[in-house]
């Protein structure tokens, strides 16, 4: 059969890479194209790659408004490459904001479309479900209380756990040891305390500071700061300036790793570090209006995957609008060694693994994808 993927970031390049694994598995003769990065490439053959990431990752309302033209073009590029490709399924993998009109294309001409990973409506942007419900054929899940969530909704989902488990997997083989993590970096003997503070621009010059003012407080541990590798050095720099905070570019899961505990922002990086079993807190800092009308906005009662998959709060969530640091500091303080929440966190990790399914996932969705495929075109062939 012929599948054609689109991921428009770095974790859908991640995500879809191995579900073209287990696609590959599930149906040997399998053909693809793609839109997504060097994961995927390496995964379903780079003469298959139609369109990196890179040039199709516009984050923010600024940034999107910027590149509309871009955005419209490259809209219309991948339009007509899906056409001349006739898969047998158009595979949408996160990336809502292109892939949801990229669904209503697809169900306009025909085409069937299976959404992996799905838009998270369930935090914001709601009305998206209504477009999902006329223009995806089959929506597949990878947090286990979004089944009942869209159950309610009138969507049937597929679930089959969680195919960062399986990235982790992957991964947790190759990390070095604390003491080689420490050997290459040049850090000291003091216990690390792993600074998570985002991948955006805005979240960088929000978060950072507090948690360099955070890190004052602490001086019988070292912070170290996990940046991303498409920021530039000197934005860091700019908000760890008169710190003593260390600088790591591409290496968060070797220093979640090593690290004692961790001071998160909202998102994935929530999820993976609990995974990984590093107590955490999360902080995130935003407009003091937005702050009071998180309840209002905000359909969920937490912002941290962790919280939301486990249905109570077993991180502590500390949302702001400026930089008081009281907070953050004695919710550390319970979670570094000796701290009076630190054993039952890991508890909740523990059950948070359960929850959220064992490796083979990404295998498991290839799998159910193949066999309703199958099962549609017997369909059709015996109507």
């Amino acid at each position: 059969m012929k599948f054609f993927l689109l991921a428009g970031e770095p974790s859908g390049d991640l995500h879809g890479a191995n579900l073209i694994e287990g696609l590959k598995k599930a149906d040997p003769g399998a053909e693809f194209r793609f839109w997504g990065g060097d994961r995927m490439a390496a995964a379903g053959g780079a003469e298959n790659l139609r369109k990196h990431y890179r040039e199709t990752s516009f984050f923010g309302i600024v940034q999107v408004l910027k590149n509309l033209r871009t955005i419209r073009r490259q809209m219309r590029e991948c339009q007509t490459e899906v056409a001349a490709f006739a898969p047998d399924v158009l595979i949408l993998i996160d990336y809502p904001g292109f892939n949801m009109k990229m669904a209503r294309w697809a169900k306009e001409h025909g085409i069937r479309t299976y959404y992996y990973i799905a838009p998270k409506v369930w935090a914001w942007r709601e009305w998206r479900i209504e477009a999902i419900r006329k223009y995806v054929d089959r929506l597949f899940i990878i947090f286990p209380f979004e089944r009942d969530y869209f159950s309610h909704k009138g969507i049937e989902p597929v679930f089959e756990g969680n195919p960062l488990v399986d990235a982790l997997e992957v991964r947790r083989a190759e990390l070095p040891s604390g003491e080689e993590f420490r050997r290459r970096h040049g850090l000291d003997e003091r216990p690390i305390v792993a600074l998570v503070a985002g991948s955006r621009r805005g979240e960088i010059r929000d978060n950072l500071p507090l948690m360099a003012r955070l890190a004052k407080r602490f001086p019988g541990h070292q912070f170290v700061v996990t940046a991303v590798p498409w920021l530039e050095k000197s934005l860091y720099d700019r908000y760890m300036a008169g710190s003593d905070l260390r600088y790591v570019c591409d290496q968060t899961y070797e220093t979640l790793h090593a690290a004692e505990a961790a001071v998160v922002t909202s998102g994935t990086a929530t999820l993976e570090t609990a995974l990984l079993g590093i107590p955490e807190v999360v902080v995130y800092r935003t407009l003091w209006f937005q702050v009071k009308l998180q309840p209002y906005v905000l359909k969920i009662p937490w912002v941290s995957l962790v919280n939301l998959n486990l249905g109570r709060e077993a991180v502590a969530e500390i949302i702001q609008s400026d930089l008081s640091v009281e907070r953050a500091e004695r919710e550390l303080r319970a979670i570094i060694a000796g701290g009076a929440k630190r054993e039952r966190m890991l508890r909740d990790f523990d059950e948070l693994r359960t929850t959220i399914g064992g490796p083979g996932a990404s295998e498991r969705f290839a799998q159910r994808m193949v066999e309703e495929l199958k099962n549609s075109q017997f369909t059709i062939h015996n109507s």
